[in-house]
Parts: C-alpha cells; sequence; structure tokens
C-alpha cells in the first residue's frame, strides 16, 4: 500500500433497491437485483483485506410498513471495518429508482456533510449504477476527492435494446426517465478518475456509446462472487422444501430443468424464453422449463413494469398449454437459490439466461460453482464468463427459435454436459473469487491514488463572526436589485438580526463591476462575494480572494482547448476581455443560432474537454471547470464556516442560480424569474415567491422563518 499508512477509506454509493447485510430480497422488483448483492459483497471483500480500513456502503434509508424495519436503520454492520450507512432521499417510503431523480440533490448533500463529520475524508468514492454516479461527481467534486465509477446497467444500451423490441421513444422516456439517466451516466463518466467494468465487452460497445467515455481510464476488473453456498449435488442430500413447491405445477418433476432465474423486468426477455420453449415440441417432451421471476402476492397491485412481464407470461401459458410443464413459484426464499441451481443439476438440466443485455451475469456464476451448464445471451458478462469457465452456449436473445434449439441441443449430449459441469466449478473458482477481484481492485486504487493529490487544506476561515450561524446568499441582478424599497425593506430585517445572520452575493459579475453596482445601490461590502458565476470567491471587508478554492476547481480544465473547441459552434460571441477569467469562458448568445445544450456539451466531451455549461437568461452562455459553480461555492463556503446547509437561504432568478437552489440549502426563487427556472418547480425545499426582487428574498425569509428572532427555521413545504 502506498497512500494512507493507517489503511484505506473507501466510500461505496448505491442509491435504490433493497440493500441489507444478510437475506437479500433479491427479485423484489427491478431495482433489486444482482447489483445489491454485489456492492454489499464488494464492501465486506474490501474491509477484508489488510490494507483497508475502513469502507462505508451509503445507500438510502426507507421507513416502510410493508418493509422490514432492517431498512430504516442509519447504520448497519457490516463487517469489523464495514458498514451500510444510510441516508435520506425523498418520500421514506419505498419508491421505484426512476422517481428518486428530483431528491438526488438533497441525498449528496446529506452524504457530503456526512462526510464532514467523519475523523477523516475517505481516498475516494465509488459509485454503483447512474443515480449514485450523479451523486458521487458531485460529492467528489465538492470534496476535491477521486471518483470511481460503476454503471452495472447503461442507459444508451437499454434504449437501444428497447425500440428494437419496438416500444416507443416517448414511452421509453416516460416509464424510465431515459434521458436524465443517460445524462447522470455522462456525467459520472466525465468526472470519472477510474471506470470499473465487468468485461471488455462493456469497453468496447458499451461504453463507448457516451460522449465521455475514454477507454484509458476504464479497468475491466471480473466480479467476485460469494460461492460458499454454491456447490454440486451431493450423495444423500435432502430434498430441499423449493422442489415440493414445484411438484404443484409440474407433471414430472425429476424431468432435466431448464431453470430461468431473473427479475420480472422485460429487460430479462423472459417472453421469448416461454414462447422458444412452447414451440419447440421435442425440448417441451425432453425437458420442465421452471421460470422464477421474482416474488408476488398479487400481479394487480405491482408496479406496472412487473405487473405487464407477469401477465403476458401467464397468457403465454394459457395460450401455448405449458401446464404441467412450466412452474413458476411466486414465492422463493435465498436459500432456495442454491437449491434451484442444484435440483437443474441434479436432473442434468441446463441454466438459462435470455436477457436482452447482460453487463454481469452474476446468475451464470453461480450456475457455474452449482456444477450447472448455461445457455446464456451472447452480450456482455456471459461472453467472458463463458470464455473463463467453458460451461455452455451463447444465444442470440431475439432469436427465439434458435434459443430452443441450442437449449435442446445443450441437454441432449450427455458426453459435453458432464465436461461442461466438471469446467464450470473448476472455473468458477479459478476466475471469480472476491480475493482476486479486491487484489486487482487495489492494484488499480492504489496506481490512481499515486497520481492524485490528496485534497489540500483551505487557508483561513474569513468568518466575520463567531456569532453568525446563517447565511443569506443572493444572486444579484434581477434578484437582489431591481426594487429599491423592497431591497431597503430587506436590508433593514438582515440588520436587525445583527451579528447571527450573514450577508453575501453570488452573481456572474465579475469581482470589481458586482462592488461598483452594490455601492450604487447604496449596499456595504458583502461578507462573501461569490463571483464570475461561481469561479471566483472573496471575503469582505479587505477582499480576499480564497486560492484553495482554485486549487479545487482546476479539476480537467483545459482554457485554450475549450475556447478553441467553442468557435465551431453558431449563434456564440466572446463576451468582452474583461468579462473571461481564469476559470470562466463567457459568450452572448443568439437563441435563434444556438444549438442545444446537449449537443455542444457532446461536442466538447469527444474531443475529451470537461466544462460545466451554465446558460442563463436566454442570452448568456459561460463555461465553468466540473467543480466550479454558484452551487459548489455555497457549499464549499459552509464547509468551511461550519453551517449546515438549512442555515444558508440562497435566492435567485437564473439557469446560473439553479445549481445552488437544488439541494438541502433554503431555496427561494423570486416572482421575475427567468423560464430556465420553471424546471425547479416540485423540487424539495425550493420556495416560488409571488413577489419580485428583493422582496420576494424577504417572503422566502418568511416562509422559512430564516429571520425570526428565535432562531428556528422551518423547512417547509414548497
Amino acid at each position: 500500500m502506498d497512500k494512507q499508512k493507517d489503511g484505506l477509506y473507501f466510500v461505496l454509493i448505491s442509491v435504490h433497491g433493497l440493500i441489507r447485510g444478510g437475506e437479500l430480497e433479491l427479485g423484489h422488483d427491478a431495482d433489486t437485483g444482482g447489483q445489491t448483492k454485489y456492492v454489499v459483497e464488494l464492501a465486506r471483500a474490501l474491509a477484508d483485506h489488510p490494507d483497508v480500513a475502513r469502507v462505508d456502503l451509503v445507500t438510502r434509508r426507507i421507513q416502510d410498513a410493508n418493509l422490514s424495519a432492517d431498512y430504516a436503520q442509519p447504520v448497519e454492520t457490516l463487517a469489523d471495518k464495514a458498514r451500510i450507512v444510510r441516508l435520506p432521499c425523498g418520500p421514506p417510503e419505498y419508491v421505484r429508482k426512476e422517481s428518486l431523480w428530483p431528491y438526488l440533490d438533497s441525498f449528496a448533500d446529506h452524504l457530503w456533510q456526512h462526510l464532514q463529520g467523519a475523523e477523516k475524508l475517505p481516498d475516494l468514492i465509488h459509485a454503483h449504477y447512474a443515480d449514485a454516479g450523479y451523486v458521487g461527481a458531485r460529492v467528489a467534486g465538492m470534496l476535491g476527492l477521486p471518483l470511481v465509477y460503476t454503471g452495472h446497467s447503461l442507459g444508451r444500451v437499454k434504449r437501444e435494446r428497447l425500440l428494437e423490441q419496438g416500444f416507443d421513444i416517448k414511452d421509453i422516456e416516460q416509464q424510465y426517465t431515459i434521458d436524465q439517466r443517460i445524462e447522470a451516466e455522462e456525467q459520472a463518466l466525465d468526472a470519472a478518475a477510474l471506470v470499473v467494468t465487468s468485461t471488455q465487452q462493456e469497453v468496447d460497445e458499451q461504453y463507448a456509446l457516451y460522449q465521455a467515455h475514454q477507454e484509458k481510464r476504464c479497468k475491466v476488473i471480473p466480479p467476485g462472487v460469494d460461492l460458499s453456498c454454491f456447490h454440486p449435488p451431493r450423495r444423500g442430500e435432502a430434498e430441499p422444501p423449493i422442489k415440493n413447491e414445484l411438484r404443484r405445477f409440474l407433471k414430472d418433476v425429476d424431468k432435466p430443468m431448464i431453470l430461468a432465474l431473473s427479475r420480472a423486468d422485460e429487460r430479462k426477455n423472459i417472453g421469448t424464453l416461454v414462447q422458444a420453449y412452447a414451440e419447440h415440441p421435442q425440448l417441451r417432451k425432453r425437458a420442465n422449463l421452471v421460470v422464477v421471476a421474482g416474488k408476488r402476492e398479487d400481479i394487480a397491485e405491482m408496479e406496472q413494469g412487473p405487473r405487464d412481464v407477469l401477465t403476458d407470461l401467464l397468457l403465454e401459458i394459457d395460450r401455448q398449454d405449458l401446464y404441467g410443464s412450466i412452474a413458476y413459484p411466486p414465492q422463493h426464499t435465498p436459500d432456495d437459490v442454491p437449491d434451484l441451481y442444484r435440483l437443474a443439476a441434479k436432473t442434468r438440466g441446463v441454466f438459462v439466461n435470455p436477457a436482452l443485455t447482460e453487463p454481469f451475469g452474476l446468475t451464470l456464476i453461480e450456475a457455474a460453482a452449482s456444477g450447472l451448464p448455461v445457455v446464456a445471451t451472447q452480450d456482455g458478462g456471459p461472453r467472458d464468463i463463458l470464455k473463463f469457465c467453458k460451461h455452455g452456449l451463447l444465444i442470440d436473445p431475439l432469436d427465439g427459435p434458435a434459443m430452443a434449439e441450442a437449449l435442446y441441443d445443450a441437454l441432449t449430449d450427455r458426453d459435453r454436459w458432464q465436461r461442461w459441469s466438471k469446467n464450470a466449478v473448476r472455473g468458477a473458482t479459478t476466475h471469480y473469487s472476491w480475493s482476486g477481484h479486491v487484489k486487482t481492485y487495489l492494484k488499480a486504487v492504489n496506481s490512481l491514488l499515486r497520481k492524485t493529490a490528496a485534497p489540500s487544506k483551505p487557508h483561513g476561515l474569513h468568518k466575520p463572526s463567531a456569532a453568525l450561524d446563517r447565511l443569506l446568499i443572493s444572486d444579484i441582478d434581477n434578484t437582489l436589485l431591481g426594487d429599491a424599497d423592497g431591497l431597503r425593506a430587506l436590508w433593514e430585517r438582515l440588520q436587525d438580526s445583527g451579528q447571527r445572520v450573514g450577508f453575501a452575493v453570488a452573481t456572474g459579475r465579475r469581482l470589481e463591476s458586482a462592488l461598483k453596482i452594490l455601492d450604487a445601490w447604496g449596499l456595504p461590502v458583502p461578507d462573501v462575494l461569490i463571483t464570475a458565476v461561481g469561479s471566483e470567491i472573496h471575503y469582505g471587508p479587505d477582499l480576499k480572494e480564497d486560492a484553495h478554492w482554485h486549487q479545487l476547481i482546476n479539476f480537467r480544465w483545459k482554457l485554450q482547448a475549450l475556447r478553441w473547441a467553442m468557435k465551431a459552434i453558431p449563434g456564440l460571441r466572446l463576451q468582452a476581455a474583461s468579462e473571461q477569467r481564469r476559470y470562466k469562458i463567457s459568450y452572448n448568445v443568439n437563441p435563434g443560432r444556438l444549438p442545444p445544450l446537449a449537443e455542444i456539451q457532446s461536442h466538447l466531451r469527444k474531443l475529451d474537454l470537461h466544462a460545466k455549461l451554465i446558460y442563463s437568461h436566454q442570452a448568456y452562455l459561460d463555461l465553468l471547470p466540473l467543480r466550479a459553480s454558484k452551487g459548489f461555492a455555497v457549499r464549499y463556503l459552509a464547509r468551511q464556516w461550519s453551517l449546515p446547509l438549512n442555515h444558508l437561504l440562497v435566492a435567485g432568478d437564473s439557469g446560473n442560480d439553479e445549481e445552488m437552489l437544488r439541494g438541502n440549502t433554503l431555496g427561494v426563487v423570486v416572482g421575475n424569474h427567468s423560464p430556465e427556472l420553471a424546471s425547479l418547480r416540485g423540487q424539495p425545499q425550493v420556495y416560488f415567491a409571488k413577489a419580485d426582487y428583493a422582496r420576494g428574498i424577504l417572503e422566502g425569509c418568511e416562509h422559512y422563518g430564516f429571520l425570526a428572532p428565535s432562531g428556528d427555521l422551518k423547512n417547509g413545504d414548497t
């Protein structure tokens, strides 16, 4: 170990699904699959290594009467050096991952503040899936930490597969919020220092679909698997309980078993498998089909996705008259899963994974460890797993007849089945142990940390008063200024608060321009001036600049290369030289000619250029470093002054204020706001004032009780 003499500290983030240390509810729904098991086992395996001092697996806290109280526990011990940390994220009850997007900024703020209380910052943050990638990019950026990212399954791939199946693009967006997911993945790749994948195919064919993808930052590490529960059938073993459940469905429970085990998700392609089986008479005669598609009580009360999959399954069974040949048990326990693999192996059956896309393939490794040959989709993980284990066949998941023929072929050659079974056990043990995974992982991480400077500590806090316990931060133009009487009323209320409430501005203006206009309106130098759209911070009254802030935001910032690349974009004209800063490039915009921001961002990402695009007032475009913005600057300031984010009231009117308004700050959007902020309606803790300018800020102060003499804050409904 090279970086930390006292051991490495990792923070893993996995937001959605049901995560706990034991009895994982795999298959509970589309959000609780192999990823949840992977992150729990990764946390334990890392903690077991002598070079690791601590592992925190951070997820969402869930308080739901329909679920175990385990998911409401703030902290759960996983191992001596590993624990699960659960933080608030949106409503207390369990919701599907597509409903969590409005709450991820708040979750990121909770995690950021949680890490402030740690004895030391983690050495890195490892985010899993798109939602955690979005959170990880924000938190790693605010703390100056390296980000490791694993996508698990990718939005662009999912969209392509669904389109191939004939889904309408509008329906895909409505059900999966796919555009937001893809942009979160792009942002994670933009910010990631290392991308860990399970297979080379993920790198070459899946991540390669992303503009921010850079192969040089990818590392293929085959996933580790806890194989302690999985082994081939043994002589004299008692009949497992799940076999009695299968007898309810099957005429001859001892026929060779074709086992499918997955969530009830259309991506798992169960319908094609059932149809392929039904339309191959010889296969139906030779083998049973067992489909374990999660758990269900009442299909009619399930979410739309699983409900549609299971309804179609039952209709196809009825249409093809498969009764007696197919089992589809409604319930199973975690202990039943290894028993199912062994039952299939004992009958000389086969495991089938017909998924449209399979980046990981955990079930294939579990099947291999159980001595069970496989027929699997020719995609991602299965390609590599079968290359190592040599225990089955690859298929086109969209070709039902070929799938059925491959299953029949796998079941009818007894010598080859025996050879595959032996290869499977040997390959799983050799290539997919957690100790081997962690060894390779830590080698990559240490190489990364040697090249990464540890976050430096800021020099001096510049806090004007020890009594200051909250801070009003406002944009200047069209927010603070615009109504002289309203400004006077707001300022009088601030002065009445004494030294308890500080005053700051966050503006797109450069420092000199901000000071000039504040003076013209009769305002003194604020306690803090966040200027140039958050790329510069100065402290009053002596206007001392925060040089540490520039060290933090200088991440992947290539000023000249960005300016050159932007020459290709129509509808832009550089603002005056006085408006250009070391960490800001500013343009005037012709809205009629400007391409969509997504196209500009894509253009830069393809050139391996990294910038945050801020569009405001439908007239200005600013390019900032990834780690610079008013929002990041506000949180940086809260960290320096040890202020909770809900002790910061932030007010704005345009797009360059959006990031500081989202999350756990007390956000106020003044009545005269620009159209860019309309998307914030409904966001937690963003209040839309009816009054304009400073009167709107004052209205927001009243809403939150921000200036109340008692000092009590209301984090009320928005």
